[in-house]
């Protein structure tokens, strides 16, 4: 399991930009067999998406998927048993942007999304798109239908099999589906159980004691300065302060340091 697990860097990225994208090597056939399944459905069966498609559970299974999980959420994490099946139906609209939720931020890391997607997804087929660094923003639902394009957002243009992971309230919507193809995502909702004592992933304990070096920006590659400089939105300084300590209150909550 421990090769599979996450670097201190890339938990780093994942409390500043919302989200982490995994790649798994699925066994031969399995997208495919999932793909299949899933345009043979003539109904939507909700929460019951695994039962319909049991092969849905090799996917969740996969160590390198497992790997991500427990980095985040502790070897004791729980597959909620809330998960759905989008299809993007050929010449579909988009979707507006949306936090999922309550809108009652989060802002220690205790649950997120899964986003399985069976098949290559082209940026025609309606891709989800989200907003790098958004999940600790709130905003109503309705002023939110009034955003179109938002400098930063990205298109989650994939290959057969990604997972994307992404903060429960990061900020998310979709193309409209231009294509003749189908587009599928699985979402899946994934919870702590446990706070941590100590950190869950390939940590070491030297990481975040490099200096802080402002140069250093968005090209950081140490825990200190991503958290520090990273900004994928490009916030003000009076925003982005903010950011840090939130980032920083994270950090130490998975360190399993008082938050």
């Amino acid at each position: 399991m421990n090769e599979h697990l996450l670097s201190d860097a890339e938990v780093a990225r994942f409390l500043v930009s919302g989200y982490h994208l995994v790649e798994p090597e699925l066994p031969a056939g399995l997208n495919e067999s999932i793909a299949a399944q899933l345009n043979a459905l003539d109904y939507n069966p909700g929460d019951a998406i695994t039962e319909a498609v049991p092969e849905l559970w090799q996917v969740l299974d996969h160590p390198t998927v497992k790997g991500a999980l427990v980095s985040l959420l502790g070897p004791d994490y729980e597959v909620q048993s809330h998960r759905h099946w989008h299809c993007k139906q050929p010449n579909s609209p988009h979707m507006n942007w949306h936090q999922d939720g309550l809108n009652n931020r989060d802002v220690l890391l205790n649950r997120f999304l899964g986003l399985y997607y069976p098949t290559d997804v082209t940026p025609d087929m309606g891709p989800t798109i989200i907003v790098p660094g958004t999940q600790f923003r709130n905003a109503p639902t309705d002023r939110m239908a009034t955003y179109s394009n938002i400098r930063g957002q990205v298109p989650l243009v994939v290959k057969a099999g990604t997972v994307a992971f992404t903060h429960y309230d990061l900020w998310h919507g979709t193309a409209a589906n231009r294509s003749p193809h189908k587009r599928h995502m699985i979402k899946f909702l994934f919870r702590r159980t446990q706070n941590n004592t100590a950190p869950t992933w390939n940590h070491d304990p030297e990481a975040a004691n490099k200096p802080a070096d402002w140069n250093e920006r968005d090209r950081a590659e140490d825990v200190t300065n991503i958290l520090n400089f990273t900004n994928p939105l490009g916030v003000s300084q009076s925003d982005h302060y903010k950011e840090r300590a939130i980032r920083r209150q994270n950090w130490n909550y998975l360190m399993g340091l008082s938050a």
